[in-house]
Order: C-alpha cells, then sequence, then structure tokens
C-alpha cells in the first residue's frame, strides 16, 4: 500500500528525494525450496513532510507479513548485549526500581534486554509480536505477550493495572505504521512518573554517513529530533532529555515522560543542529540521493575490479541492510560467492533477491576469500575481532558505508 500522506502529521506536502526501486523484502531470508517460487518485490521510496519534516517511506508491508516469523535475534550480538547491560545498570538505581517496579519492553525480541532487570529481581514484562522471537524469549523466563503493541493493548494494560515505571521501546517505532496509534498506546501504559527510553536510528547520521542501506520496508520512518517531538506532543508526552549514541550507524536515545518539567539543554542544543545543518530542508535530502548514486558507482566499480583480476570475494552479515544495498546495487552472485553469518537462525538459508547461501562465519577460514563485503559495518569492531584469525591469513574487508575502505 502507498502512503499519500505523512505517517506524523497526516499532511499530503510529501516529497520523493530517493527512489531504491523494486526490492525484495530485505528479512525475507529464502529456504531452498522458496528459491524456486516468485518473489515479491516492494517499491523503495524514501520522502519527506515538508510540514513535520519526518522522513519515511511510502510503501507500507504487511505487518503480518513483515513480523510474524522473524530471523533476527539481538542475544546474537555482543554489542546489543554490552548496550542493553549497560543501559539497565544505568537506570535501575537512577530510577529507583525494586520489585515493587514494572518495566515494559515493546518489541522486546528474546528478552535480550529485559533478562538484565530479572536477574535484579525487578518484574518485567515483554510485548513482542514474532512468534518466534516470543517463544524463544519466554522459554529463558521472559514473561512475554506475542502482540502488536498499539492503543488497544496499551489501555488494556494500564486497565489491568499494569503501568510502566520504565517503557522501552528500542528501534521500533520506525516499524510502525500506526505511528499515532502507537504513541497513543505508550501514553496510556506509561505511569504519570514514569519514563519513556526510546531509541531511534537518527536520520541526521543516516545523511551525513551515507547510510542509504538503513532503508527498507521495515523501516517506514527515519526520525530527527524536531520530528519525533512533534509527533510525541501530540499526545501529552515530552522529550526531557537527549543522548546521540554510535550504535546502529547512530540513534538517538530519547528520555519521554509525560510531565512538563524543563527539559535538558540536550534538547533545545539538538534543535538548533538539526535547524542549522539543513535537516528541515527537503534540499539536503535530494543531494543525499546524489551521494548514494556516486557510492554505487564507486562500490560496484571496486568489486568489478577485483573479480576481473580473478580475486574472490564473500560477505559477511546476512542482515536487512546487507539485502538492500545487494539487491539496489545489484550485487549478487557474478560477484560474491557467499554470505556468512553468526545466526545458526540464517545459516542455511538464502538472501532475498540475490539468493547467495549463508553459512557460518567459520566459512572464511575454511574457503578464504581474498575479500569479504562487510555488509554488517556497524558491528565492524565486533567482527574484525572474531575474524582476527582470517584476517592474519591475509584476508581483507570492504568497508561500504560512508565511503569505500578496504581494511
Amino acid at each position: 500500500m502507498i502512503a499519500t500522506t505523512c505517517r506524523s502529521c497526516g499532511s499530503d506536502n510529501l516529497e520523493i528525494v530517493l527512489s531504491l526501486g523494486p526490492t525484495p523484502l530485505a528479512n525475507a531470508l529464502l529456504s531452498a525450496e522458496q528459491l524456486l517460487l516468485p518473489e515479491p518485490r516492494y517499491p523503495l521510496d524514501l520522502a519527506f513532510c515538508h510540514d513535520c519534516t519526518l522522513v519515511q517511506i511510502t510503501e507500507t508491508v504487511s505487518p503480518a507479513e513483515l513480523f510474524g516469523e522473524y530471523l533476527y535475534f539481538s542475544s546474537y550480538s555482543d554489542t546489543m548485549v554490552r548496550h542493553a547491560e549497560a543501559l539497565v545498570k544505568q537506570l535501575i538505581p537512577e530510577r529507583g526500581l525494586d520489585p515493587r517496579s514494572l518495566v515494559v519492553e515493546i518489541a522486546s525480541n528474546d528478552g535480550y534486554l529485559l533478562q538484565f532487570y530479572r536477574r535484579q529481581g525487578i518484574p518485567v514484562l515483554g510485548i513482542e509480536p514474532a512468534r518466534n522471537v516470543a517463544r524463544a524469549a519466554v522459554e529463558t523466563g521472559i514473561p512475554t505477550l506475542c502482540e502488536f503493541f498499539g492503543p488497544e493493548l496499551g489501555h488494556s494494560l494500564r486497565d489491568r493495572g499494569q503501568q510502566a515505571d520504565v517503557l522501552h521501546a528500542h528501534n521500533v517505532l520506525a516499524h510502525v505504521a500506526d505511528l499515532n496509534g502507537v504513541v497513543s498506546g505508550m501514553a496510556a501504559v506509561l505511569k504519570d512518573s514514569g519514563v519513556a527510553i526510546i531509541e531511534v536510528p537518527y536520520v541526521k547520521e543516516l545523511i551525513d554517513r551515507c547510510e542509504f542501506d538503513t532503508i527498507y520496508h521495515e523501516h517506514l520512518c527515519y526520525f530527527s529530533l524536531t520530528a519525533i517531538d512533534h509527533l510525541f506532543r501530540r499526545h501529552g508526552l515530552h522529550v526531557q532529555d537527549v543522548a546521540r549514541l554510535p550504535i546502529h550507524g547512530g540513534s538517538l536515545r530519547l528520555f519521554v515522560t509525560k510531565g512538563t518539567s524543563k527539559a535538558s539543554p540536550n534538547v533545545a542544543t539538538l534543535m538548533i543542529e538539526e535547524a542549522n545543518s539543513g535537516m528541515r530542508n527537503v534540499a539536503t535530502y535530494v543531494n543525499f540521493g546524489a551521494r548514494v548514486e556516486a557510492l554505487r558507482a564507486s562500490l560496484t566499480s571496486i568489486l568489478d575490479t577485483l573479480k576481473r583480476r580473478g580475486d574472490r570475494i564473500a560477505a559477511y552479515g546476512a542482515a536487512a541492510k546487507g539485502s538492500t544495498l545487494l539487491n539496489c546495487f545489484g550485487i549478487g552472485k557474478e560477484t560474491l560467492d557467499f554470505v556468512v553469518d553468526r545466526s545458526p537462525h540464517k545459516q542455511g538459508r538464502f538472501m532475498p533477491g540475490v539468493h547467495l547461501p549463508i553459512y557460518p562465519p567459520e566459512r572464511l577460514l575454511e574457503a578464504m576469500p581474498d575479500y569479504v563485503l562487510l555488509l554488517t559495518w556497524n558491528f565492524a569492531d565486533e567482527i574484525f575481532a572474531q575474524q582476527k584469525a582470517y584476517r592474519q591469513l591475509g584476508g581483507r574487508f570492504i568497508i561500504p558505508v560512508p565511503e569505500v575502505k578496504v581494511a
């Protein structure tokens, strides 16, 4: 379904700033049997709202198709687990949490974050729509509702007395078609004295670092502080503090409350920075589209040169961003031999669209390709540490974003 009005403010003043063409669903990894079946593709067009500045894609794929069964398990990323643990250690004393408190997480995945509260005796509740992922969380002792979060569930939890002292929503708002409904539900489930900790990939980093590969059908919206502030205020929520994080190529962590107490100076500072750097101007996003085309030319030229001289190339990371890069840049079996990924849930499957086989990381040492295209460049340090032996034997990584370099 193509959206013709803004997902946040409802304005029809949208402008397409980048078209990546029809692409398959980025996380729809294929079984061997599915290789023989037709593979649906959907337009991937990025638009800018001239009224509230929200950057968004225009296509909405059914959430049931995207998230009914899901192959991303957060616990397989050491970086994500460490990130979660550090945040929980900060919040427990800061918010005075104890066994009488309740921590709720929307899109709680396999319990990678809530486990750290539970270990300290603090009650938790996960909300996770993917059946297989929710099941994994329950099996590790994390109470989890296998449902999509929205206004109905938010009000139902409130009416049952399950309001949150801390409400987490990490990397979920970008996936939501009904933004206003979900934020309304968040306002209902949050205690008047509670805080919502919301993390979203930051659109300024996407633009500055040419992170086009974070655009895919699951990511409906790409937030600035300006755009998300408009959204929250509409539902009686207020950004009290904001921090910029390096995770996922650059994210915002927002501390959101129902109170209207004076916000941290960080909020005003970042608002001014966004205004001064052109984040509210459509020309910034049009220029981004031109830079993506330049990156495509650079990367495909380097890969073509390596193949012509006989080098063997593999890829690391069967992630959604990798699917976007491979499909939008037209890089497939003619260039790459295979993909490796640490998650056993992905191994044995095939990348969407390009149909490259996915193996465990040990395959790199077995096959010793000359180069590995690092599709999960946002975890470069973690992967380099894991692949020390491959690199010591002469293997090299190609990092595609924000500009092509070899390491």
